[in-house]
């Protein structure tokens, strides 16, 4: 491994972005992943929110999102409806929360440290904006062993115990997430009959 470039997203670079996110997120229905044109819509509207990793000049890393208005009394959402049209349909700059539409890092570099830096950069920018925080619906792939066994909140539950460990959601705990409810079909993966987590981070230093 060569020296990590942590960088904003290049729209020059999202035909190669595009292959790492479906290569990555390969159980997951490509109609639920970004287009190549809905990444780059992300990429150019909102530059600052969204990273790659680069080893050398080789893509490792990806961490992208857009602001939204989301509503806390009606949680239940699908990752195409949150993204809206073209990608970017809900995005608008005065929107008070950065909504995480995808994060995935070269599983032959997990363990390494990548998965903070990018959660880092994304607080970064919340706090930079003074926004409220980081909102997401987090991949439960831990879920695949339990999924006839319990419900998705089970689930969920029992990994924010500690009586469980998932690859994702307990590293989102320890980076100050708070897991708020299951989301049911979020995005069609039947490895964990199509659901996520919705995961919160509150900006601690948030101003009105």
């Amino acid at each position: 491994m060569g020296e990590l470039i942590y960088t904003n997203l290049d729209p020059e670079r999202i035909g190669e972005a595009h292959r790492f996110e479906h290569r990555t997120f390969h159980t997951v229905a490509t109609e639920d992943l970004y287009t190549v044109e809905e990444m780059l819509n992300v990429a150019v509207t909102f530059p600052e929110g969204n990273f790659m990793v680069l080893d050398d000049d080789r893509l490792i890393g990806l961490g992208m999102g857009i602001l939204v208005d989301f509503d806390f009394d009606h949680v239940d959402h699908s990752l195409p409806e949150i993204s809206g049209e073209g990608g970017i349909g809900t995005h608008d700059p005065a929107n008070p929360w950065y909504y995480g539409t995808t994060i995935a890092v070269d599983p032959a570099y997990r363990g390494r440290g990548i998965g903070r830096k990018l959660y880092a950069l994304r607080k970064g920018c919340v706090r930079d904006l003074n926004k409220k925080g980081i909102v997401a619906g987090g991949v439960l792939p831990g879920y695949t062993k339990y999924v006839d066994t319990m419900s998705a909140q089970e689930y969920i539950d029992k990994v924010t115990a500690g009586e469980l460990r998932d690859p994702t959601l307990s590293f989102q705990l320890s980076e100050g997430f708070r897991a708020v409810a299951a989301l049911e079909n979020y995005m069609r993966d039947d490895t964990v009959n199509d659901c996520a987590v919705l995961i919160v981070w509150d900006n601690p230093d948030y101003r009105e």
